[in-house]
C-alpha cells in the first residue's frame, strides 16, 4: 500500500505540531520545516482543521495548534479518513477488469489494505513523536529554511 503525498505530509504536520511548545508556527513555518510548498501544506491544514485535529489561531500570537482529539488520533483512522475506503485496484473503472466476476485478488487486496490499517490504529500521533522523531523534528523546527514558491501562471 503506497499512501498519497497528501496523507504523508498531514501526518508529518500533526507530529511538527505534536512537538510544538507555546510558540505557535505559521503554516509557512510548518511547509518550511516539512519543505514542502506551502500552497500544498495549506490544503492540509486545512483538511485537518475540518477534521477537528488542529486549530489555527489568527492574528498576534497566531499560528496552527494541535488539538487534544489531534494528539490522541489513531494514526490508522487518520489514514483511513485521509486516503478513503477505495479499492487498491480499479477493478470497476472506464475499462472494466475481464477478471472481476470471478477475482480472488480484489478480494486479498481489500484484506491485505485492513490489515495495513489495523497495523496502524493502535498507534497515536502523540506516538509517533517519542525519541528519536520529537527532537529530530525540534531541532529542525528550528533550523528550517523556506521553501520557494512556484510562480503562478
Amino acid at each position: 500500500m503506497r499512501l498519497t503525498r497528501f496523507t504523508d505530509l498531514a501526518l508529518r504536520v500533526l507530529m511538527r505540531l505534536a512537538v510544538e511548545g507555546d510558540d505557535l508556527p505559521t503554516t509557512r513555518d510548518v511547509a518550511a520545516t516539512m519543505r514542502v510548498p506551502y500552497t500544498h501544506t495549506a490544503k492540509v491544514v486545512a483538511r485537518l482543521r475540518h477534521l477537528g485535529l488542529v486549530e489555527a489561531r489568527r492574528g498576534r500570537g497566531g499560528g496552527l495548534a494541535l488539538t487534544a482529539a489531534g494528539r490522541a488520533a489513531s494514526v490508522g483512522g487518520v489514514v483511513r479518513e485521509l486516503e478513503g475506503a477505495g479499492d487498491v485496484v480499479e477493478c470497476e473503472g472506464a475499462e472494466p477488469c475481464p477478471l472481476r466476476s470471478a477475482c480472488l485478488l480484489r478480494g486479498a487486496l481489500r484484506r491485505a489494505q485492513e490489515a495495513f490499517f489495523t497495523t496502524l490504529d493502535p498507534l497515536t500521533v502523540e506516538d509517533l513523536v517519542g525519541a528519536p522523531t520529537g527532537p529530530l523534528l525540534l531541532g529542525i523546527a528550528g533550523t528550517s529554511g523556506g521553501v520557494p514558491e512556484r510562480p503562478g501562471p
